[in-house]
């Protein structure tokens, strides 16, 4: 009995992967964060027990700049799904 069902495509998982890590990169890393600082304007508010200012922290560019590294690797893998063939699922590194 063969470990897993044929007629799967390994490109589904990078364009999963790739999405997600745009959305949660780009968007809530960069969008939100810079977005959240804007909206503080020259006072500070709370925001699920933090307080956000206009200026950025140490925090907030530390967010910033995963969000912009995590939606690049986002990219890569969805360049990665468009480069891979289309075959069957296979787990890497596993011999069938």
């Amino acid at each position: 009995m063969p470990p897993m069902d044929p007629g799967g495509d390994p490109r589904l998982g990078y364009f999963i992967a790739g999405s997600l890590l745009i959305v949660l990169g780009w968007v809530v890393g960069v969008v939100l964060n810079l977005l959240a600082h804007y909206a503080a304007g020259s006072g500070k508010f709370s925001l699920w027990g933090h307080s956000v200012t206009s200026a950025l922290g140490p925090y907030a560019w530390a967010v910033f700049g995963f969000g912009l590294f995590t939606g690049s690797f986002g990219v890569v893998l969805l360049a990665l799904g468009r480069a891979t063939p289309r075959g069957p699922i296979v787990l890497p590194g596993y011999d069938y």
